[in-house]
C-alpha cells in the first residue's frame, strides 16, 4: 500500500486563529474581532487579538515548517487585513504581509495553498446584511480579485471558501460561532445561495486573472456516514444517509452544498423538505455556482453522526475513544468519505483538514510527547491509503493544524497543533507528532505502517 508519487503532504491554518495583530497596520474589524470582545461568547472570554502572533513570527514559523519537512502549507487570507471595509480601498501593508509569507514559503521549498475565506467576515459588510445581501457575492468577487492580482504569479493552489456548513450552520443557525445569530430556514437558504454564488464568482475571477495556471477547489466539511458492516445493504444505507437533506439540519449537510456546484442544481430532497423556504434562483445563478473546479477539498475529523435509539450517535458507543474535543475516533471515515465523494462527484479529493485535539504540554525533558496523536495519524492515514488503493483519487493530506491556536468558541484550551505554543511567551515547541509527520512525508506515507516509532 502506498500513496501516489505526487501526493501533497502538508499542514493547514486559518488567519484569525493564528495571526493576531488584529488592529495593526491598517487592518479592519471582522465579525470575530468585534463579537469576541463582548465576553461570554468564547471559553474564558478569550479572543484572537494576539493568538499565536503569527503576523510577527511568520518567518520563524516557516523555518520551523522547513525543519519538519512540510511540503505544502494551506493558509487563509484575512479579508479585512487587505480590505479593511470589505470593499474599496486596499490596505497595502496587509497585502504585503501575505506576499512576504508566500515568498518565505517558496524560499523554504514549501508550496502555498491559499484559502480566500475562513470565517472572518468583514464587520462593515455584515452590517450591510452580510450573506443575506445578494450583493455579497460581488463583494467577495472584488476581494478575490485583489488577492489573485497580488499572489497568483506565485500561488498555484486556491480554495475559495472553508466549511460553509460550519460558518452558516454554527454562526447563523444555532448561534455558537460569530456573529452568534439564529435565523429561520428562509434566511439560511438565502445565505447559502449567496455563499455559493460567492464561490462561483471567485472561481471565475481566479480563472480569468490568475497569472499562473490555477488549481481550484474549496474546503467543505460534513463527512460521510460509515457503514455498520460491509454488506451491500449497509454500504448503501451509509451512502444514502451521507447525502440526505433534512429540514432541521440542511445547513450542515453535504449534498445541500456540493450538488449545486457539481450538478448545477439543489438536491430534489431539499425542495421536498424546505418547500417555500428554498432560495430565489435568478437566471444564470446555477451556471455561476457550477463553475468547474479541479478538486473536492474536505475537512474530516470523525464520521457523520446520526442519532440512534440507544442514546449514542451511530459513530459512537459506550466507552469509545474520543479526542479532547469529545469527538469519537473513527479512522474508517477516511476510507468511506473519499470513496463516497469521489464516486458521486468524480473529482480528486484533497483532505484539506484532518487532525485531533489532545491534552498536550511541555514535559520536564523539554519535549511534548503526544503518542496519542501519532497513533491517531497512523490509524486515519492507513484508512486514507486504503481508500486510494480501492479506487478513490486522493490528491493530498493537510494536517490540522501546524500549531496550537485559537479554537473558535473553545478558546485556547483545545490543542490541535503539531507544534505546541506557549501563549504567555509565544515560544514554539515541535511535538513528537511533528517529527513523526516529518518521517511520514519523507517516506511518502510508509512510516504510518510501522507499529512503533522511536522519535
Amino acid at each position: 500500500m502506498k500513496f501516489a508519487e505526487n501526493f501533497l503532504w502538508g499542514t493547514a491554518s486559518a488567519a484569525y486563529q493564528i495571526e493576531g495583530a488584529y488592529l495593526e497596520d491598517g487592518k479592519g474589524l471582522n465579525i470575530w474581532d468585534a463579537y469576541c470582545q463582548e465576553g461570554n461568547r468564547v471559553a474564558h472570554s478569550e479572543n484572537g487579538n494576539v493568538a499565536c502572533d503569527h503576523y510577527h513570527h511568520f518567518r520563524e514559523d516557516v523555518k520551523m515548517m522547513r525543519e519538519m519537512g512540510i511540503k505544502n502549507y494551506r493558509f487563509s487570507i484575512n479579508w479585512t487585513r487587505i480590505l479593511p471595509e470589505g470593499t474599496g480601498k486596499i490596505n497595502e501593508k496587509g497585502l504585503q504581509f501575505y506576499s512576504d509569507l508566500v515568498d518565505e514559503l517558496l524560499a523554504n521549498g514549501i508550496e502555498p495553498l491559499v484559502t480566500l475565506f475562513h470565517w472572518d467576515y468583514p464587520l462593515a459588510l455584515h452590517q450591510k446584511g452580510g450573506w443575506l445581501n445578494r450583493e455579497s457575492s460581488d463583494w467577495f468577487a472584488e476581494y478575490a480579485k485583489v488577492v489573485v492580482d497580488a499572489l497568483s504569479d506565485r500561488v498555484k493552489y486556491w480554495m475559495t471558501i472553508n466549511e460553509p456548513q460550519v460558518f452558516i450552520g454554527c454562526g447563523y443557525a444555532i448561534g455558537k460561532f460569530a456573529p452568534f445569530e439564529k435565523h429561520l430556514p428562509c434566511d439560511l437558504t438565502r445565505m447559502t445561495h449567496n455563499v455559493l454564488l460567492s464561490h462561483g464568482k471567485a472561481v471565475q475571477v481566479i480563472r480569468k486573472y490568475a497569472k499562473k495556471k490555477p488549481v481550484i477547489g474549496f474546503a467543505f466539511a460534513t463527512p460521510c456516514c460509515t457503514p455498520t458492516d460491509n454488506t451491500p445493504e449497509a454500504i448503501e444505507e451509509a451512502r444514502r444517509k451521507s447525502f440526505a437533506v433534512t429540514r432541521d439540519r440542511f445547513p450542515f449537510e453535504l449534498s445541500w452544498w456540493a450538488d449545486p456546484i457539481f450538478f448545477g442544481k439543489y438536491p430534489q430532497e431539499a425542495y421536498d423538505v424546505l418547500g417555500a423556504d428554498m432560495p430565489e434562483i435568478l437566471p444564470g445563478d446555477m451556471e455561476i455556482i457550477s463553475q468547474p473546479v479541479n478538486f473536492y477539498g474536505v475537512n474530516i475529523y470523525e464520521s457523520k453522526a446520526t442519532e440512534n435509539v440507544y442514546g449514542y450517535a451511530e459513530n459512537a458507543y459506550l466507552g469509545c475513544p474520543r479526542t479532547q474535543m469529545g469527538w469519537p475516533v473513527t479512522p474508517e471515515v477516511l476510507y468511506w468519505s473519499p470513496k463516497f465523494l469521489y464516486e458521486r462527484y468524480k473529482k480528486p479529493v484533497l483532505l484539506s483538514e484532518n487532525g485531533m485535539a489532545g491534552h498536550d504540554w511541555v514535559h520536564l525533558d523539554g519535549r511534548v510527547h503526544d503518542a496519542h496523536r501519532i497513533d491517531f495519524m497512523k490509524r486515519y492515514l492507513r484508512e486514507l491509503c486504503r481508500s486510494a488503493e480501492d479506487g478513490a483519487e486522493i490528491m493530498g493530506y493537510m494536517y490540522w493544524s501546524i500549531m496550537d491556536n485559537f479554537e473558535w468558541a473553545d478558546g485556547y484550551d483545545k490543542r490541535f497543533g503539531l507544534v505546541h505554543v506557549d501563549y504567555q511567551t509565544q515560544e514554539r515547541t515541535i511535538k513528537d507528532s511533528g517529527y513523526f509527520y516529518r518521517d511520514v512525508i519523507q517516506t511518502n506515507g510508509q512510516a504510518i505502517f510501522s507499529d512503533t516509532w522511536e522519535g
